[in-house]
C-alpha cells in the first residue's frame, strides 16, 4: 500500500481506533481535507495520518473539544489560532495550580490556630470583625460575594457567626491579605464544606495537584507530537 493511498483500516490500525471513528474525525474536521480515488473511495495519506495521531496525542491533556479545535484551525491555515488554543490550555492549568495553592495556604493558616470549640457562643458581626481586624463592612462584602452565610438571630435579625463561619472567615480574611480574589477563595470554602474536615481537604489537594501533574505531561507530549507534525 502506498504511503499517500492510505485506506481508513490503515489509519484505524496505525492511530488504535475503528474505522468509523476514522470517518467521524474526517466528519469533525480533525483530518484535513480528503480526496477520493476513481471508484470514489477515499484515499489518506501521510498528513492524514498525522494530524489523526497529533489529535489523539492533544485530547488527553487539552481536552477533545480543544484538540478539535487546533486541529480545525491548522486546517484552514490559521496557525495563530491554534497556538493561541494551546496557550489557553496551559493557561486554564496554571489557574486551576494558583487555586489549589490557595486553598493549601488555607489550611496551613487554619492548621496553625487553635479552633473555637463547637459549643463556643457565636460572635456578632462587630466580634468578628474586631477578632480579625477588618471592618464590618469588609464581612458585609464577603457575604454579598456569597464567601459567608451568618445566621440571623429572630426578630432582630441580627448577623450570629458560629465557629464554622469563624473558621472560614478566618481563612477569607488571610486569603484576602494575600491577595487572592473571590474566585479562587469560593472553591477553598467550598472543598472545606464539602469535606468536612482539614485532613480530607489536604488529602484532595494533595490527589489534585498529582492530576494537574498528569495533565500538564499529557499536554507536553500532545505539543510533541503536534511539532513533529507540524514539521512534516
Amino acid at each position: 500500500m502506498k504511503p499517500e493511498n492510505l485506506r481508513p483500516i490503515d489509519l484505524a490500525r496505525e492511530a488504535g481506533v475503528s474505522t468509523q471513528q476514522v470517518r467521524n474525525y474526517e466528519a469533525a474536521g480533525v483530518l484535513p481535507a480528503t480526496r477520493r480515488t476513481d471508484a470514489g473511495y477515499r484515499a489518506y495519506g501521510p498528513e492524514h495520518l498525522g494530524a489523526l495521531l497529533a489529535f489523539r496525542a492533544l485530547a488527553p491533556g487539552f481536552g477533545t473539544e480543544a484538540a478539535t479545535a487546533v486541529m480545525r484551525a491548522l486546517h484552514r491555515g490559521d496557525r495563530h489560532q491554534a497556538l493561541r488554543l494551546i496557550d489557553a490550555g496551559h493557561a486554564a492549568l496554571h489557574e486551576q495550580r494558583l487555586a489549589t495553592d490557595a486553598a493549601s495556604d488555607a489550611l496551613e493558616a487554619l492548621a496553625g490556630r487553635e479552633p473555637d470549640p463547637p459549643s463556643a457562643p457565636p460572635l456578632l458581626v462587630g466580634e468578628l470583625a474586631a477578632r480579625l481586624g477588618v471592618r464590618t463592612s469588609t464581612l458585609r462584602v464577603w457575604e454579598a460575594a456569597g464567601l459567608l452565610t451568618p445566621d440571623r438571630e429572630r426578630g432582630t435579625k441580627y448577623r450570629r457567626y458560629g465557629p464554622a463561619q469563624v473558621r472560614d472567615a478566618r481563612i477569607i480574611a488571610m486569603l484576602r491579605q494575600g491577595r487572592y480574589p473571590f474566585d479562587r477563595i469560593r472553591p477553598v470554602l467550598d472543598g472545606l464544606r464539602r469535606t468536612g474536615g482539614v485532613e480530607a481537604l489536604r488529602a484532595a489537594i494533595a490527589e489534585r495537584r498529582a492530576a494537574y501533574d498528569r495533565l500538564a505531561w499529557a499536554m507536553l507530549h500532545g505539543a510533541s507530537v503536534l511539532h513533529d507534525y507540524l514539521k512534516g
